[in-house]
């Protein structure tokens, strides 16, 4: 069968783009291809700086012959129904239709359409242009006199080339005509714009990558990728250095060149002097080169870097390692200021004893002199959510009261709360954002404060993202909470909710952030207080410092209320004990109602982390669902909720779970059916009426498993409370066996059906069986 080879040419196309761009054209290409009838056995895509290339194996010469029937109306019709027939089916008048019959319905007007196929070639030519010219880049530009007019090809830098050939592997493969905005399709494409610009015919893709390869041009990306890395390892293990390796910046380097060169260059030692982030970030940034450090010290640098150059200079790449040198010293020396600048007293010391009186701070050192700095200049968070310096001090008292939650010294954990956002003041983060927080994490080291506040300064901002770490430090662990619960609520606060894609604040990633947090280090933690707590500070102030404090104070100053209902009453009196005001009408503040908003919301994230841990989704709504899971209860608590998910997961892998959850399905399904007819059900299971055996087996066990494993999931045993259960098992399987539900006396049918809904309040306090498949 014949092969496709596609290659779009073009000047440089930016390294962040290359990937997902080669794999739009694969997707376009192919689902275009498959919706005009043809097949194809595979398809693979590459990409270089200069060009997107599609090679795609095993396509079908020609689409097949399509015959179709379309039913139309009966013959006696009227007029304009069978006008929109004949329009619909391509038909001019009643004269192409066939007229078949049907005993019931009479004469009926049918369309036969029949569609010859089309050659390969045909289609390719047709589809191409259009996929050109709307390709979905994120960014492009017009170019040259054509950009003068409406219309003209817009790409992400100019096309320079297209060509395409297609043709089975036994003959000579033909060229597949097209024109896009002037640019016609060729068999001709160009190697290494310094090393080989010369025009290069080529048949099929074996010819044209060997081709490219004899003309400087590495095709496959993961090779260009393979290529850097085994010649900076050996060039720097040649140096008696080992290479820092960064994945990132080799799939950015290898979108930067088609022929890759590794060379080596160097700068002052006594540029050693800056901390090694900020010389690893400042030579990534600026020449997108690796750092090396000497062999077996993984904490210092050397003064040596690997650059990757795109030729192979005469000189043997002396001028560029020189001119390379020369752009790493200017931008070396400028962060050697900023380092010295940030050791320094600030300027403006006499303005910041109010601000350190506030948040305790000793103006001797550096990072308090910043913290301080930030607190008096009033820098803005949010305009709706205050200054920084108001920020912190909600932080800073949240994380107090966390401390002990998750085992961490209350004063460390203040103490590092208040620095944690002390380094946005510094001269090394202003110009290096991305050093947030490491910075910190130095400069309070060098001021000797606590390892675990420094650590904390660093990892509060910690998981940025699924696959980072989580901080497991329990300052760390009490700050990175505080810090993520006091952005989520505040901006809950002021409606500023993620919504569809956009979502400009990363709230997800910080609900994420807390979940992981809160699971992978096995943190009991009540969101509602927490998030009351929170949501408190930022409303009333600190005048509120504790949480069943901020509760008493909030309740009885907003005026802001919202109808929330009981749940959130009897939250308060079981968690808080705090004397709460009665209502007849059910009216609370609205607050209260954003926090619960803000809850559903966790829900929401949970779910998508419990299945990418491979958790079932239909039993995480299970476990959401149950009796237990209200905001009042057990669903308060996230670890809760994935400890009762893996017990649930457990159990329904033996025999006795799957039993059980069919019977309890079973005993649901009636229950709604007979609530659905207004059937009378009992108030309780009344034991005089139970006359057969199995009901009264069934009646008994319900009893004896709802009792213990109530207790179980009073004790947060949840596989205690799984094994309670299954014990139904076997009399629910004999009561449904031997028990007819809807007896013909009232009574009796009102009492079975009390017993059943007595199965599903016990299954229903660890989980909604309804809701699990199966």
């Amino acid at each position: 069968m014949p092969d496709l080879l596609l290659e779009l040419r073009s000047e440089e196309i930016p390294a962040r783009m290359q990937r997902k761009a080669a794999g739009d054209l694969k997707k376009l290409v192919t689902d275009a291809l498959v919706d005009a009838g043809l097949t194809y056995e595979g398809a693979q895509e590459y990409w270089t700086p200069r060009r997107l290339t599609l090679d795609l194996r095993g396509l079908t010469a020609r689409s097949k012959d399509v015959r179709e029937e379309r039913k139309g109306p009966r013959i006696d019709a009227p007029e304009k129904a069978v006008e929109g027939f004949l329009r619909g089916a391509g038909l001019s008048s009643v004269d192409e239709a066939e007229i078949r019959t049907d005993p019931k319905k009479g004469d009926f007007y049918v369309a036969v359409i029949e569609k010859k196929g089309r050659a390969a070639e045909e289609i390719i030519a047709e589809i191409m242009p259009a996929i050109i010219r709307d390709f979905p880049w994120p960014k492009s530009m017009r170019w040259g006199a054509a950009s003068r007019k409406p219309g003209s090809l817009r790409w992400v830098r100019p096309l320079q080339s297209i060509l395409c050939t297609f043709g089975p592997e036994t003959e000579e493969p033909v060229v597949v005509n097209f024109e896009v905005d002037g640019i016609c399709s060729s068999n001709v494409t160009y190697g290494h714009r310094f090393h080989a610009p010369e025009a290069i015919k080529v048949r099929r893709f074996e010819d044209y990558a060997e081709k490219l390869g004899a003309a400087k041009v590495v095709l496959d990306a993961e090779r260009r990728k393979r290529m850097i890395l085994d010649d900076a390892r050996n060039l720097a293990f040649a140096n008696g250095l080992e290479l820092v390796e960064d994945e990132g910046l080799l799939e950015e380097v290898s979108g930067l060149v088609e022929w890759p060169v590794v060379l080596m260059g160097t700068f002052e030692e006594e540029y050693l002097e800056i901390p090694p982030e900020v010389i690893r970030l400042t030579i990534r940034a600026n020449q997108k080169c690796f750092v090396c450090r000497p062999q077996g010290e993984p904490d210092k640098l050397s003064n040596r870097f690997v650059i990757t150059a795109n030729i192979e200079a005469k000189d043997g790449g002396k001028e560029i390692a020189h001119g390379n040198g020369k752009v790493v010293r200017a931008r070396l020396s400028d962060a050697l200021y900023f380092w010295k600048t940030d050791q320094a007293n600030l300027p403006d010391l006499d303005k910041l004893a109010a601000s350190a009186e506030k948040f305790g701070l000793d103006l001797k050192k550096p990072l308090d002199q910043r913290m301080a700095r930030l607190d008096h200049l009033g820098v803005t968070f949010h305009a709706k959510l205050g200054t920084q310096g108001e920020r912190v001090e909600r932080i800073r008292r949240l994380a107090r009261e966390l401390a002990p939650v998750v085992g961490a010294d209350p004063a460390l954990a203040e103490r590092a709360a208040v620095l944690a956002k002390a380094d946005l003041q510094t001269e090394v983060v202003g110009e290096f954002p991305e050093l947030q927080g490491a910075i910190g994490r130095k400069y309070a080291d060098l001021q000797g404060e606590h390892p675990s506040v420094a650590a904390a300064i660093e990892e509060h901002y910690k998981p940025l993202g699924p696959t980072d770490i989580v901080p497991t430090d329990p300052v760390s662990v009490a700050v990175a909470l505080a810090d993520k619960l006091d952005m989520l609520v505040g901006f809950w606060a002021i409606d500023e909710k993620p919504t569809g894609s956009k979502d400009p604040y990363a709230l997800r990633r910080a609900a994420l952030g807390v979940i992981r947090i809160v699971v992978e280090n096995g943190v009991r933690l009540e969101l509602i207080a927490y998030g009351l707590a929170s949501l408190l500070a930022w409303r009333v102030g600190p005048r509120a410092h504790t949480v069943s404090g901020r509760i008493r104070f909030w309740l009885t100053t907003l005026e802001e209320t919202d109808f929330l209902g009981p749940k959130f009453l009897r939250w308060l009196d079981e968690h808080t004990h705090v004397p709460v005001p009665k209502s007849d009408d059910g009216i609370w503040p609205k607050a209260a109602a954003q926090v619960f908003d803000l809850l559903a919301f966790f829900h929401d994230r949970l779910k998508v982390y419990l299945r990418d841990q491979g958790a079932r989704y239909d039993l995480i709504d299970a476990v959401l669902a149950s009796e237990s899971g209200d905001a009042s209860a057990n669903n308060n608590d996230l670890l809760l909720i994935v400890r009762r998910v893996e017990a649930l997961s457990e159990l329904l892998a033996t025999p006795d779970g799957e039993n059980l959850l069919a019977g309890t399905k079973r005993a649901a399904n009636i229950l709604t059916a007979e609530e659905k007819k207004g059937t009378r059900i009992a108030d309780a299971v009344d034991p005089a009426l139970l006359a057969e055996a199995s009901e009264k087996a069934l009646f008994a066990a319900v009893d004896g498993a709802e009792k213990k494993a109530a207790e179980a999931i009073q004790n947060q045993d949840f596989s205690a409370a799984m094994k309670a259960l299954a014990a139904l098992r076997e009399p629910v399987d004999s009561f449904f066996e031997h028990v007819l539900v809807n007896d013909e006396n009232d009574s009796i049918r009102a009492n079975r059906l009390a017993l059943l809904a007595r199965i599903r309040r016990a299954t229903g306090q660890v989980a909604d069986f309804s809701k699990i498949a199966g």
